[in-house]
């Protein structure tokens, strides 16, 4: 029953048991093979759920630097705020989507 919901599949990942990571991964690295991505941790996961399910199309400053400190570490990149929202929501708003929607 668990299984067809889902469910199973997040409390394995919840609980620190196999969360699919390696699988992800390989996804990952196929849609950004220049970048090399590294998993999402669970907090970030649940800040970007969070974010994402809101839908808003306003970006505050305080949810672009989390959001950009995010990025930087699952890239391994050192991205810095910026003024242009375009920018911002093009690189780094559209690539946090794609890699949460992998655990999706």
């Amino acid at each position: 029953m668990f299984e067809a919901t889902g469910i199973a599949k997040v409390a394995k990942w919840v609980l620190g048991e196999d969360c699919g990571c390696d699988e992800r991964k390989k996804k990952l690295n196929q849609l950004f093979s220049y970048r090399k991505p590294q998993c999402l941790l669970e907090s970030e996961y649940n800040y970007l759920k969070e974010y994402f399910e809101l839908s808003s199309n306003t970006i505050t400053p305080a949810v672009q630097a989390e959001m950009l400190e995010i990025y930087n570490r699952v890239f391994k990149d050192s991205r810095e705020l910026t003024t242009c929202s375009s920018c911002f929501m093009n690189g780094v708003h559209g690539r946090l989507k794609i890699v949460y929607n992998e655990y999706e």
